[in-house]
């Protein structure tokens, strides 16, 4: 019943790309800067965090990716996997009804 299906692949937003740009900003911005910076300011600077909007974008990029793995069965393989359903829940039914009356007519014969 399992379905196979291609892999496809999915177009992924590189944060690593981004975290290296930003590195790379930081160090040429550390460069251009005199040496009579403090060490708790550049402590600052290389602590901050993405903005807002960035991490925004990036929540929704990953999202849509994830969302277009997602497998949408067809119609037939809901009719299938619905009748297999009830198949099954009445089949567990009947067995346990069985159980209950074996252990009932002991009971009566041996109790």
């Amino acid at each position: 019943m399992a379905e196979v299906r291609k892999k496809e692949k999915v177009e992924k937003y590189n944060v690593e790309k981004e975290l290296a740009k930003s590195k790379k900003k930081d160090s040429q911005a550390k460069k251009t800067t005199k040496k009579e910076v403090k060490p708790s300011t550049t402590k600052k600077e290389s602590s901050k965090k993405k903005s807002l909007w960035t991490r925004f974008m990036i929540f929704c990029h990953g999202v849509k990716s994830e969302f277009n793995k997602v497998f949408w069965p067809t119609k037939e393989n809901m009719v299938k996997y619905s009748i297999t359903t009830i198949l099954f829940v009445i089949f567990l039914a009947v067995f346990f009804y069985l159980i209950d009356v074996i252990f009932a007519l002991f009971l009566k014969l041996f109790g």
